[in-house]
Parts: C-alpha cells; sequence; structure tokens
C-alpha cells in the first residue's frame, strides 16, 4: 500500500492538526485532586509534560499506539486530535485500527480513496457484526482518513479465531487457519497476573475457583495473545513497507497499558520506536496509575453527562436473514410486533415502503421509526403475501 504525503491542497486540511496541538499545549489544567491533570499531559511516575515534547516524540516514533474506551465519547474525539496533530507533524502517516478484520482491508482503502458513501461503508465492512459499537463516535476519526487520504489499515482477525484458540488452544487450530498469525511471543509475568485477574472476574467461564494452572486459563491467554499478535503484525508489516511512515494504532486501552500486550509483542518483531499514548478520565482511580502504564497519559476534561436519550424504539422480534427477506424467528408476548399482528417464521419483505433483505436493513429502518407513528409492513406467510402495520406508542 502506498503511503500518501499530505500536502498541497491536502495540507490545508491538516491545518487543524496544528491547532489540536496548540489546543492541547494551552489548555489550562483545572484544579482537582487527580494523578492526572485534566487538559495536561502527564508521565505515570515522572510528571507532567508538554504536548510539544510528547508530540515530537511520537511524531518520531515508528508506531503509535493509543488507547481507547471503546464506548466513550471524549476517548475518541480525543483520537482525533492525536491523528491531527500527528499528521502534521509527519508527512507520511497510516492509522490501524482493531476495528476492523483483515478480510475488510479492501474496503478500507475504497473507503479512503472516495468510492464509498458513508452508509456504503459500514455496510461493506460489516460493522454491525464485527464490531457492533456505535460508528458515530468513530466516524469523525474515519472521515478524517478520507479527506487526508490518509491509509486505514484493519489490524485484526476474526472473532471466530480467537474464540477457537480460546476454546480449543492455539495448537488445535490449523497454521492455514490462523490468518498468517505467527506464534505470539510469550507473556511477561505482569501481563500474567493481570491476565488471571480479568479470568477470575468471570466465573461463567470456570464454575469452580480459578487457578493459573486450569488448561481454560492457558487457552484465554493464548488467545489474548492472538489478539495482541495479530495486531501487532498489521503494523509492523505496515511500517516495513515504508519505514518513513507513521504508523497509528487505535485499539483497547487494555491491549496498549503497561507495554505488555501489543507493544510486546511489536518488540519481539523488531519494532524499537514505540510511543504509546492514553487518555484519562477525571474519575478513573488513582490505584491504577503507575510507573510505566503508558508513554504519557492525557487528563480528560470533566463535562456533566448529558441526560439520557430514551430507548430506540423495538418491534420485539428475533431475527435471521433468509433467502429473500428477514425471518422472523420468535415474537415476544405484548410486543408491538404481536399487536401488528406478526408471528414466527413470517418472512419480512417491506418496511415503509424500502424493500428489506437484511437484519442490518430492517433495524435501520426500525430505529429511525419516530414514536407515536405507524411502520408499514410486508411479509410472506407461508406463500402468502401479507400486509401489517406496526404501531409505535408516543413517547413517554
Amino acid at each position: 500500500m502506498k503511503y500518501l504525503s499530505i500536502a498541497g491542497a491536502r495540507r490545508r486540511a491538516c491545518v487543524i492538526g496544528f491547532a489540536a496541538a496548540a489546543l492541547l499545549a494551552a489548555a489550562p489544567a483545572r484544579a482537582h485532586e487527580s494523578c492526572a491533570a485534566e487538559g495536561v499531559w502527564t508521565v505515570p511516575g515522572g510528571g507532567r509534560i508538554s504536548a510539544q515534547e510528547i508530540l515530537g516524540r511520537a511524531a518520531a516514533a515508528q508506531v503509535v499506539l493509543l488507547g481507547e474506551s471503546h464506548d466513550n465519547a471524549d476517548h475518541h474525539r480525543w483520537e482525533l486530535q492525536m491523528a491531527s496533530a500527528l499528521a502534521a507533524l509527519r508527512p507520511k502517516i497510516a492509522l490501524g485500527f482493531e476495528m476492523f478484520p483483515r478480510r475488510v482491508q479492501a474496503e478500507l482503502g475504497r473507503w479512503v480513496a472516495g468510492e464509498l458513501t458513508q452508509e456504503q461503508f459500514l455496510k461493506a465492512a460489516d460493522w454491525s457484526q464485527v464490531w457492533g459499537h456505535d460508528a458515530a463516535l468513530y466516524l469523525p476519526l474515519f472521515q478524517f482518513a478520507r479527506l487526508n487520504r490518509i491509509p486505514m489499515l484493519a489490524l485484526n482477525v476474526e472473532r471466530a479465531l480467537v474464540r477457537s484458540v480460546g476454546a480449543h488452544g492455539l495448537a488445535a487450530v490449523p497454521p492455514d487457519q490462523r490468518e498468517g498469525i505467527s506464534k505470539p511471543a510469550e507473556p511477561s509475568a505482569a501481563y500474567l497476573s493481570r491476565l488471571f485477574d480479568a479470568y477470575a472476574q468471570h466465573p461463567e467461564r470456570n464454575p469452580s475457583a480459578p487457578a493459573r494452572s486450569d488448561p481454560a486459563f492457558r487457552r484465554f491467554v493464548e488467545a489474548q495473545l492472538v489478539w495482541d499478535r495479530a495486531m501487532a503484525q498489521a503494523l509492523w508489516a505496515a511500517a516495513a513497507r515504508d519505514p518513513d511512515a507513521l504508523v497509528v494504532g487505535v485499539m483497547g486501552a487494555r491491549h496498549v497499558t503497561y507495554g505488555e500486550g501489543v507493544q510486546h509483542q511489536l518488540m519481539d518483531l523488531g519494532i524499537q520506536r514505540m510511543v504509546s499514548l492514553l487518555p484519562w478520565d477525571h474519575d478513573s482511580d488513582c490505584a491504577d496509575f503507575s510507573t510505566g502504564m503508558a508513554s504519557a497519559v492525557y487528563g480528560i476534561p470533566y463535562q456533566p453527562p448529558e441526560p439520557a436519550a430514551p430507548p430506540p424504539p423495538l418491534l420485539g422480534i428475533r431475527i435471521d436473514t433468509a433467502a429473500d427477506g428477514v425471518r422472523v424467528v420468535a415474537v415476544s408476548a405484548g410486543s408491538i410486533a404481536e399487536a401488528a399482528g406478526l408471528q414466527a417464521e413470517d418472512v419480512l419483505t417491506e418496511a415503509a415502503g424500502t424493500a428489506v433483505k437484511t437484519t442490518d436493513e430492517l433495524k435501520h429502518i426500525v430505529v429511525r421509526t419516530a414514536p407515536g407513528t405507524w411502520l408499514p409492513l410486508k411479509a410472506r406467510r407461508n406463500s402468502a403475501a401479507i400486509e401489517l402495520t406496526a404501531k409505535f406508542p408516543p413517547a413517554r
């Protein structure tokens, strides 16, 4: 993949990168009791650091890892600032995402090239199935990449591979089914301890008192290592293709902290110049803030929570894709669907005048239905065509 320089007209689009860097440098720290003050950068165990210094270090690295909580909107805003600032400081940059498996890499290329609408991109990338978190949180970063023709990289593997390793162990997965993942580096003792703590918090995996000697725990560790190794290999391969490019990985914070996850695997692959950056929420527990957690963390300023949005409308059905529509698997008692007359095994073919062929298409129409309105439906019951109306109650 060719990494394109942001030059000429595209460089103007990166003016926001300089603005982001200046904003981070100038943001006043709000006084409050915290291990990482809001609006400034802090090196865990080393005190504050200027935005200019940490961004300069990051821009000079081979790989930068950005950690996030997937459902935190401010984390995604921070990631956009980081991508913008780094793109302004480094002529070539690529953005890698945990959110995409390798099989959709071609769709990422089509998106960056401007060949797909936003809706087409999310559908082609199978977003609702492979990730599922609110796409609106990620779209500003995706749009930034498209506007500046910054390559996007699919870092992940199929969940089925990780689940298979967790269930049977890596040795049980044939090499030709590992998506090219090489043998992961063995974890550090500290990483094993953290993984065991996570494992022990899920007794459904092992109803008895868990022990580190449990074969199930070892398989759990192998699954995590495959996940880390997959992302590390994708980042390493991108850096190897173009040594002049800065490769930025966007992923869950647990893959980034303490250099034990993806960073550990990158070092095993030969990447030496790495920077790990994390956002730090105002209410995070300072007991978790310790030396070596990351190269630096940025204190996310407090914002009062928004009023809870009303829940999306629900028909009250379980569905599956059929050959020529959406099959109703079950209808909940007392639901809007039951009141409309829908039955299990009906095949929905149209909603609100639009043909529906996949479950995602039907869900998209339903969530856009306003409270107090009616949703016309067409379906097939046995061999007969039927028309029904789902009546959504007014908002309370």
